[in-house]
């Protein structure tokens, strides 16, 4: 098998958040078709216990050491250089260097580029180059500038000026630029016109034989317990501010209606503002769990209360998976190909966010539609299987981006 040089700015293990599921599941797609060549990032201690994890799908392992606070402090350099404090953040000589000897050597023919910021590592001249920016982050900068004082907010706003900048260079230099929804990639389609013909998307997906509503699951709640859950990492911004948002303005109201209801907070890492939550009445931080699973399956409804979001949430589709019915924000349901109404509810403001809620605590139903659209649209395989031309050595436009909307 000819060599694929993949680089990620995490690295793709466990699949238990985010950006590892998708990671992980590419990588595993591409191994069965390239000898893979993986460089990547471990920013949490616990994770390089995950090694040999990764050995099946590899033939050869670079993992390299990223200390937060260091990065935080070499980013600053940006300030000076004018660039997005993203690219010094992840820079690394080590990194560079080895991925330039594989490209040199020849071990590697190929290259994907998982986030717009591992993109500066990519040697340019290899056969095909793919990025999988997955989202517009440039744009969740944009967001969380208002919602910060200063300087964070100039510093925020500056970084999505920045970073949208290098996002729309690196989709021009790169053979083809992936997102993770076709809303994503019309956004970006708009702020490189250029490479618009060379961005498309390829969408997420669930393993629903694993989050299946068929199984027995242990119940998690106190008896006669109304559950509402949140699952997500809880030191990531976005997910801090929606916990925050539903715990402190939504919950009471839904207490009020609903004595028994508890409001769950699931999972790892959680930041002092999420404990600061469980003082609240009701409200419950558990911390990491091994196995999300049973807090979902015996929960009433999960909730989805995001203010601040880009690209597609995956909680908001494993709950799906689990028949469980989901109350949204709009953030939260954006680039998700379901019915509101049907495979979800939708819920836009506070009052009609702890509606919605005490509506499905009061019918107690599953949710038989949202699985079936999971099944319909998120497997991972079907999904995964149209990115194979992109790393073809072909001058024809896959049909994956010619379906993507301008």
């Amino acid at each position: 098998m000819e060599g694929l040089l993949f680089l990620a700015h995490r690295i793709p293990f466990p699949p238990n958040k985010g950006d590892k599921i998708r990671s992980f599941n590419l990588l595993r797609h591409l191994s069965t078709r390239y000898a893979i060549h993986l460089g990547a990032f471990v920013d949490d201690p616990d994770d390089w216990r995950y090694r040999d994890a990764l050995k099946p799908y590899c033939a050869s392992i670079k993992l390299l050491p990223l200390h937060p606070r260091r990065a935080k402090l070499a980013s600053l350099v940006g300030l000076l250089s004018g660039e997005a404090l993203t690219l010094p953040y992840y820079r690394n000589r080590e990194l560079a260097r080895w991925a330039h000897e594989l490209a040199a050597s020849g071990a590697v023919t190929r290259g994907l580029a998982f986030s717009s910021a591992m993109a500066q590592f990519m040697p340019a001249g290899l056969a095909r180059r793919v990025l999988d920016m997955v989202d517009v982050d440039s744009d969740k900068w944009t967001q969380y500038a208002p919602t910060q004082r200063w300087p964070l907010s100039w510093l925020y706003a500056r970084e999505g000026r920045k970073l949208a900048a290098w996002e729309a260079r690196v989709a021009q230099d790169f053979d083809a630029t992936l997102l993770v929804s076709h809303a994503e990639a019309a956004l970006l389609q708009q702020r490189a016109p250029a490479a618009q013909h060379k961005i498309g998307a390829f969408e997420n997906g669930v393993d629903a034989d694993y989050f299946s509503p068929a199984r027995d699951y242990p119940d998690p709640y106190p008896p006669g317990v109304q559950g509402v859950v949140f699952t997500g990492a809880m030191d990531y911004w976005p997910n801090v501010d929606a916990v925050s948002w539903f715990a402190e303005r939504i919950f009471p109201a839904v207490r009020a209606a609903a004595p028994d209801a508890q409001f769950t907070i699931v999972g790892s890492h959680p930041s002092d503002a999420v404990l600061e939550l469980a003082r609240q009445p009701g409200v419950v931080v558990t911390g990491s769990v091994p196995d999300v699973r049973p807090w979902l399956a015996h929960a009433a409804c999960a909730v989805a209360p995001l203010r601040i979001a880009r690209g597609v949430q995956n909680k908001v589709l494993e709950a799906m998976a689990m028949a469980r019915p989901v109350v949204a924000s709009a953030q939260a349901a954006e680039g998700i190909r379901a019915e509101a109404g049907r495979d979800f509810t939708l819920a836009l403001g506070e009052a009609e966010f702890a509606h919605a809620v005490v509506a499905r605590l009061q019918t107690a139903s599953s949710a038989a539609p949202a699985r079936d659209c999971i099944l319909a649209h998120y497997d991972w395989a079907r999904n995964l299987s149209t990115i194979d031309p992109l790393f073809e050595r072909t001058a024809v436009v896959p049909p994956i981006l010619e379906t993507c909307p301008a």
